[in-house]
């Protein structure tokens, strides 16, 4: 038996009760909890999944990607179906979300890149003048036709449960790119900014087409949800975000909305930018733990359902301190009209599974409407 068909056999065994037609499939997503909160509508209980849920801290993800590396793991639709499910089997989150990475659509249009263990996405020749700027072609959905069957399998098998697809945002993906890798101080980039502004507005112009294309393809093929993550953008100042990196954030967002799915905004070390950030079109805002919800929600303005908070560093406690911290992230959370249970960043790779799995039952009891 080959892997796949031992993926195919696992899945299908563990396959939940699907309604008896498309009308109560749809009806059961748009009624989720993630949805409604999304919405800001009542739930029964406030929505939970984690980001980086899908892989990293799960054995069971370790094993089946055991000699597979991260960018063609990305590219294997009963892999990436098998662990995107992994998290919702175990921990009962209230949304998967598709397993890939955020510069998988800059590979599929050619740029020389790789994801190095203990590094990250490092590229071959960075994108520092406008003769590079050139080899950024348009992404098309046969680029990324193994996206679209992944989502086609996950959808059937996760039936009223919401998929979140997801992409890097512009300023994240010409970080990459114009660094050549991770950077801490991102010289290069903010050169670039500062140095040549029509270079760098014509640059994330370009990735907010690429990046609006690769969320088309998600939606179309099936994701009730996207996030546009923005990783690095906290090392901007609230000036250079708003003159240089929301319009093309903006882009984006403006591109998916007709699609009429929720659409969500994250980024790290944000709680300056969050005002701004709220201004990009996102349905709902993601904070990381510097800032408290209800300082949060006053910074994002009106109208946004907020996601987070909690550090991911927490579960590395003791279980009683997990939940003295979950209390008072739901406390701030109280009085908002919509609010999604996440982490304040992604899952830590050594993160104790069953430490999640218990955060997961512990938010769902302590808000149960």
């Amino acid at each position: 038996m080959s892997a796949n068909d031992s993926l195919r056999g696992q899945q299908q065994t563990e396959t939940r009760d699907l309604p008896d037609s498309r009308d109560d499939l749809r009806d059961g997503l748009r009624n989720s909890a993630f949805l409604k909160a999304c919405r800001r509508e009542p739930v029964p209980h406030t929505p939970v999944w984690f980001m980086r849920q899908a892989g990293r801290s799960l054995p069971e993800y370790r094993k089946v990607r055991e000699g597979i590396g991260m960018l063609d793991s990305c590219t294997r639709p009963e892999l990436v179906t098998e662990i995107t499910l992994q998290p919702v089997r175990r921990h009962g989150v209230d949304a998967a979300i598709y397993f890939s990475d955020i510069v998988v659509p800059l590979k599929a249009i050619g740029i020389d890149l790789d994801i190095k263990p203990g590094v990250g996405p490092v590229v071959e020749q960075p994108v520092r003048t406008r003769a590079d700027l050139e080899g950024l072609r348009d992404l098309t959905p046969e680029d990324v036709s193994y996206v679209t069957e992944a989502i086609g399998l996950l959808t059937a098998e996760l039936g009223t449960t919401p998929l979140i697809g997801f992409a890097g945002a512009p300023f994240t993906l010409a970080s990459y790119l114009v660094e050549g890798g991770p950077s801490r101080n991102h010289e290069h980039t903010k050169a670039l900014m500062y140095g040549d502004p029509q270079l760098w507005a014509e640059l994330l112009d370009r990735l907010a087409e690429i990046t609006a294309a690769f969320l088309k393809v998600q939606i179309e093929a099936g994701a009730s949800a996207v996030q546009l993550f923005d990783s690095w953008v906290g090392a901007l100042a609230p000036a250079d975000y708003r003159r240089s990196v929301l319009p093309a954030s903006t882009k984006v967002f403006d591109a998916v909305a007709g699609y009429g799915v929720p659409r969500i905004h994250f980024g790290v070390g944000t709680g300056e930018l969050l005002g701004a950030m709220g201004e990009a079109g996102a349905d709902v805002v993601g904070v990381d733990w510097r800032v408290p919800l209800d300082e949060a929600v006053r910074r994002v303005g009106p109208g946004k359902a907020l996601q987070g908070n909690l550090d991911p560093a927490v579960l590395f406690s003791s279980t009683e301190a997990v939940q003295e911290k979950t209390r008072e992230v739901l406390t701030a959370a109280a009085n908002l009209p919509g609010h999604i249970f996440n982490l304040g960043h992604g899952v830590l790779p050594t993160t104790p599974p069953d430490a999640l799995t218990r955060l997961v039952a512990h938010v769902h009891e302590a808000t149960a409407r």
